[in-house]
């Protein structure tokens, strides 16, 4: 493998903010807002503490999409963009417990908003976004990185679900 330059890394941090901005920055932030506005409606169930879960899902979405992101500069020396990739297989933090905590983030993002703003076209855009986001894994991403990093692709989703996170975390190679 290449060594990694200052260059390098200054190359996949600016890379990787600016598809945050582009990527997730318009499926979760733009989209929702175009479809919302993000005005309040009279809550799902006539419950205000579903405001209180919306909240919640957004803010832990957004922590973990921030996480992933810096993982990818920093460990994976990439992007999370298919056209910049990384050079290492990420497989540290939220990845020890599930393969697509990036996605699932986004998706908690966009569904937390659908019960904050009690939007029911959120909720479906979300649902809509994430069997998108499954078909782009199963038919792209998977198969990409299957034959970018074979063994260690292999022994990770042998390991790590996919969508429904393990209890544990997995320590299978401790980089």
């Amino acid at each position: 493998m290449q060594s990694v330059t200052a260059k390098t890394r200054v190359s996949a941090a600016l890379g990787t903010a600016i598809f945050l901005f582009v990527a997730p920055g318009t499926f979760a932030a733009f989209i929702p807002w175009w479809m919302s506005r993000w005005r309040m409606q009279a809550s799902f169930p006539g419950v205000m503490a579903v405001r209180g879960i919306g909240i919640l899902f957004i803010a832990t979405g957004s922590i973990f999409v921030l996480d992933a992101f810096v993982r990818f500069a920093l460990q994976g020396i990439g992007t999370p963009a298919p056209v910049f990739p990384t050079r290492r297989l990420v497989i540290s933090g939220s990845y020890r417990y599930v393969r697509n905590p990036m996605y699932i983030a986004v998706v908690s993002i966009i569904l937390g908003q659908a019960l904050l703003f009690a939007n029911i076209q959120l909720f479906i855009y979300g649902l809509c976004f994430w069997l998108l986001t499954h078909l782009f894994v199963r038919l792209y991403e998977e198969p990409t990185l299957r034959k970018s990093f074979p063994e260690d692709y292999a022994a990770f989703a042998a390991h790590v679900p996919r969508w429904i996170p393990r209890l544990t975390p997995w320590h299978g190679f401790d980089r």
